[in-house]
């Protein structure tokens, strides 16, 4: 029985999602900025979202002692042969912003007479000692021309410029109630959730 979910992500906008996606579970959620010390972040050197996912959330566990999730997701797109795929956050180096990603994604479809793409994620959930599970969303879309953000200006990553299929808006356009409904990882948060409430309390 799981009492208390850690969320092994150093980035801010991940948590916050995870904090919305998972709210009303009979469980507390923490991310891994609350602890003392934080731990540090896992690297992501492995070749599947399934392989990163796992390292993660197993390296948070044991560190931790606690029930863990870390997912590692990535952007595919059909004209470039799935890139950046998974390696979408290092797809211009450790320094670069999801500004420059953006502009060179852009840049190398400018010609491309289609724009087809999906978003993927895996979703790891690792039991201190335990096993692993692993749970995955898919969202269909197409690149932008340009970049779109919201009224708000939220949303992170290649967001403003994921156009979600069927919808018309990129990702960041989306209200976070509607991304959390559609997106990637929503939709894996989804599946998690499921098997959460399955579990004995």
């Amino acid at each position: 029985m799981i009492r208390t979910l850690l969320i092994g992500s150093g980035n801010a906008g991940k948590i916050a999602e995870y904090r919305r996606m998972l709210a009303g579970l009979p469980l507390r959620v923490i991310g891994a900025d609350e602890l003392v010390p934080v731990p540090p972040e896992p690297a992501e050197d492995h070749d599947t979202y399934a392989a990163n996912a796992r390292a993660k959330a197993e390296a948070y566990a044991a560190a931790t002692g606690l029930a863990t999730i870390a997912d590692d997701s990535g952007l595919e797109v059909d004209a470039l042969g799935g890139a950046p795929g998974v390696r979408s956050r290092r797809y211009l180096g450790e320094r670069a912003t999801a500004e420059d990603r953006n502009a060179k994604l852009l840049a190398l479809l400018e010609e491309a007479p289609q724009r087809d793409a999906r978003f993927v994620c895996v979703l790891a959930l690792a039991h201190p000692g335990g096993p692993t599970e692993l749970f995955e969303g898919i969202v269909r879309g197409e690149i932008a021309r340009a970049p779109r953000y919201g009224h708000e200006g939220w949303g992170f990553g290649y967001d403003p410029v994921f156009v979600v299929g069927g919808d018309g808006r990129t990702m960041a356009e989306l209200s976070p109630e509607e991304k959390d409904a559609l997106s990637h990882r929503g939709l894996a948060v989804a599946k998690l959730r499921a098997h959460l409430g399955a579990e004995p309390r």
